[in-house]
């Protein structure tokens, strides 16, 4: 019920007003059944944007820090990501991979909206990364469509590290459903998973313009964390 009281009441117009967002392709979504809808990631107002848009239910697969946070801000943006009917993903340890799709999958077998980000984490750069096959498994293993989207100028309006967005144009793009039933039974096989993953990426990347980087987002961002901090420790002499 709160979902619907924060979409339609609160949050919702409060956005739209705010970001004047141009949604294309709305038509692409269905209006009822399972389905995916894999984005690119840009910033934390992505979360509220893309649900703001859609005429339908979106449940997101948030990573499990958003509920566990420290002091009164944690304990209010856990109830608040709880109560837009987020659900929480331990992306640490091995099995983190496995409970995210479990996860996916229960969504999906109650013929709702599921929407990830394959990248796995935010760009911290406005780039787009290499996307995890995670979507790739749960496409076959419910046999569902996979609509691509692309978030486009909400990097500019709050990237990583900013608190409060600023006003800036913000266009939400919707493609053409995926569809893989060719690969139908095959979700075990490492070469279909990459390439149905590699597939959604590209669909992505035609929608919003990005650049591309081959290459894992999270692997990325920690080795240039580590130079930084190598840098850091040990600067560079001036010349005498």
């Amino acid at each position: 019920m709160f979902y619907y009281v924060l979409k339609y009441v609160l949050l919702g117009p409060l956005l739209r007003l705010a970001f004047r967002p141009r949604i294309e392709g709305l038509e692409h979504v269905p209006e009822s059944g399972a389905a995916i809808v894999a984005g690119n990631h840009l910033s934390f107002s992505d979360h509220f944007l893309m649900p703001a848009v859609l005429r339908r239910r979106i449940t997101f697969l948030a990573k499990a820090e958003y509920f566990t946070g420290p002091g009164i801000k944690g304990r209010l943006t856990a109830a608040f990501f709880h109560s837009a009917g987020q659900i929480p993903v331990d992306r640490s340890g091995k099995d983190a991979g496995q409970a995210a799709i479990r996860e996916g999958l229960g969504v999906l077998s109650k013929d709702e909206l599921l929407g990830i980000y394959p990248e796995g984490t935010r760009s911290h750069d406005g780039r787009l990364y290499k996307g995890k096959v995670g979507v790739a498994v749960m496409a076959l293993k419910a046999g569902v469509p996979v609509i691509p989207c692309a978030m486009i100028g909400t990097f500019e309006a709050q990237p990583p590290g900013k608190i409060l967005p600023t006003l800036h144009p913000v266009v939400i793009r919707f493609g053409k459903p995926l569809e893989f039933s060719r690969y139908a039974g095959m979700e075990n096989e490492k070469a279909i998973l990459r390439a149905v993953t590699d597939e959604i990426m590209y669909a992505i990347l035609k929608l919003s313009g990005q650049e591309y980087v081959d290459e894992y987002a999270a692997v990325v961002k920690a080795a240039e964390a580590e130079a930084a901090e190598k840098q850091r420790k040990f600067p560079r002499m001036p010349l005498s």
